[in-house]
């Protein structure tokens, strides 16, 4: 009986075959030369070995481009309040107007509430519109919002300079001729009586400044400032207190002490603010 050829080559790599079902030896292959069976060298079962199936080719044809429709630009909704709006009002006026100061490029939430952010956005389109900057929503400011000229450069919200050399000099000069007046609490009754905030809204007022009528709406609506910056004509506050800047470290004010609109020397710490 002819015996097999059990030796290998040295350092051959080489593949089994696995067993076949229901325990029966799977079949060698005889390599001729070799002298091997059932065992096929590395080299050799990457020739032997079947070839893989070709993968299915997937479609390749591109789906069709639609056009992409122009995206248009957000009109400003029409203001159609006929009332002024002015720093403190509330209401879905003042909703519509925040609508259409968003459009122009602010970026305000629509609360119904003439804060510190509209004044300011309000201030930015007028500056931008060329028309009076005054804070107030007016006929003027309306009219200039539904006819869709302006906007607000940036969106940045920050408030535009309403005051200039001459303001300033008015505003002052508006507060000095009130010394004397006599300190009544809620008053801005020239020659009469003031308070605090009631001298300081009637001084801004006299020189086309529209301001808020309280103290802390005062210091809300303007711009602080480092003191080295303050001007006269500018803003002097205390918690609970404003003035008027003097210059040369004086303020004109109507203080529960002395009871009357005066000028004097500037105590304490206070804040300085602007509104130009």
């Amino acid at each position: 009986m002819a015996r097999h050829n059990t030796h290998r080559a040295t350092g051959a790599a080489e593949i089994r075959f696995p067993l076949g079902t229901a325990g029966k030896a799977a079949t060698g292959i005889a390599l001729a030369g070799a002298g091997v069976f059932g065992v096929l060298s590395g080299a050799q079962a990457a020739t032997a070995a079947p070839a893989p199936a070709p993968a299915a080719h997937k479609a390749t044809t591109a789906a069709p481009q639609t056009a992409q429709a122009p995206v248009e630009r957000a009109t400003a909704p029409t203001l159609t309040f006929t009332s002024k709006l002015r720093y403190g009002s509330t209401g879905g006026n003042v909703s519509e107007l925040q609508s259409a100061l968003n459009a122009k490029g602010a970026s305000l939430a629509v609360d119904g509430k003439f804060g510190p952010r509209t004044l300011a956005a309000v201030k930015d389109f007028q500056a931008s519109s060329g028309i009076a900057v005054d804070g107030v929503v007016g006929p003027e400011t309306r009219g200039a919002m539904n006819g869709g000229s302006g906007s607000i450069p940036g969106g940045t919200g920050k408030s535009a300079p309403v005051q200039n050399s001459n303001s300033s000099s008015s505003v002052l000069a508006a507060a000095r001729s009130q010394i004397g007046t006599g300190y009544v609490w809620g008053a801005s009754n020239p020659g009469s009586g003031f308070d605090c905030s009631g001298l300081t809204s009637y001084a801004y007022k006299a020189a086309g400044i529209d301001v808020p009528r309280t103290s802390s709406q005062q210091v809300a609506a303007a711009r602080q400032i480092p003191q080295s910056q303050a001007q006269p004509g500018d803003l002097v506050a205390w918690p609970g207190h404003v003035g008027i800047y003097a210059g040369n470290g004086k303020v004109v004010d109507a203080g529960r002490t002395p009871q009357a609109v005066t000028e004097r020397s500037i105590w304490g710490n206070p804040t300085f603010h602007t509104f130009r």
